[in-house]
């Protein structure tokens, strides 16, 4: 059955095994490519250039080194971070350093960077620095700043309005789904929730960002590695999406198990949607784990 297959694309739930059926099986057909996606990339997805690869060979490690230049912009790492910082022309005009600065172990649309390979996921000092760098460049290119590095909460920034309607791109939305992922893979995956958190907010609580909301509730969302943190995603996004009705990012059971909890009087936030923790970068446990069977 078409509800079943997807669901086996998702593991945000332990009971998506059972046969349980989404919400709205026309939106969950259409959704099978996003979730079979995602959840590709949260197992772990064949790693593709890993054979026998010695260090001076991994271009992306190098890149970050500062030892090897970009391609085909022919640009070095530390030239990247301190000319094309504020350039938001370029950096919205140019397709193919998203590659390099947040690279993944699956191909992209520019052929000339390299996919990463699983030796080159390591704990270098520096190349994790540049990559903090390159994180900040890009979601000052959104109007987000980073407000945290210890933590990854994120903020909007004070020219927010502005930068805002640049995300009215869609390739902007493929862009966010590249960095969380690369996030993830690089060792930053405690950076995920706080964007994620940051974009539901701003989609569905401040009625921002219109076309970005499929995009955080199919794509953004689901790049969570952490199983918590993802399921505490989702438990916001119900909580303050409309109409509950066509909510379909998880199981019918877990729907009812959320509209039980939504009547509960310790559950209730503030008036804007939004628990007290928020402002400090956390997510807020809404509701108790153990009534969900998860």
């Amino acid at each position: 059955m078409e509800e079943d297959c997807v669901f086996d694309y998702d593991s945000t739930w332990d009971t998506e095994s059972d046969g349980d059926d989404p919400a709205g099986e026309s939106q969950a057909r259409r959704n099978i490519r996003a979730a079979k996606d995602m959840q590709n990339y949260r197992r772990g997805y064949p790693n593709l250039t890993d054979d026998e690869c010695s260090e001076d060979k991994m271009n992306n490690l190098q890149f970050y080194l500062n030892k090897f230049p970009s391609a085909p912009d022919d640009v070095y790492i530390d030239s990247f971070l301190k000319e094309w910082k504020n350039d938001y022309k370029r950096l919205e005009r140019v397709h193919s350093y998203i590659q390099w600065l947040f690279p993944l172990r699956e191909p992209g649309v520019n052929y000339m960077a390299s996919e990463l390979t699983k030796k080159e996921i390591e704990k270098n000092v520096d190349a994790k620095r540049r990559l903090v760098e390159s994180y900040e460049l890009m979601l000052g290119f959104y109007g987000i700043r980073l407000v945290n590095k210890e933590t990854g909460e994120v903020m909007r920034a004070d020219n927010w309005k502005e930068r805002f309607g640049n995300l009215e791109n869609m390739h902007n939305n493929l862009r966010i789904t590249r960095i969380l992922k690369s996030l993830g893979e690089l060792g930053f995956e405690h950076y995920q929730a706080p964007l994620v958190r940051f974009f539901l907010e701003e989609t569905l609580v401040k009625k921002t960002l219109s076309s970005v909301k499929r995009s955080v509730l199919d794509y953004f969302l689901f790049a969570v590695l952490d199983k918590q943190k993802r399921q505490e995603l989702v438990r916001f996004a119900y909580l303050n999406f409309e109409p509950k009705d066509k909510f379909v990012w998880c199981p019918r059971k877990i729907l009812k198990q959320f509209k039980k909890a939504e009547k509960r009087p310790d559950t209730v936030g503030n008036e804007d949607g939004k628990d007290e923790v928020c402002s400090q970068g956390k997510i807020p446990q809404i509701y108790d784990n153990a009534n969900l069977n998860c």
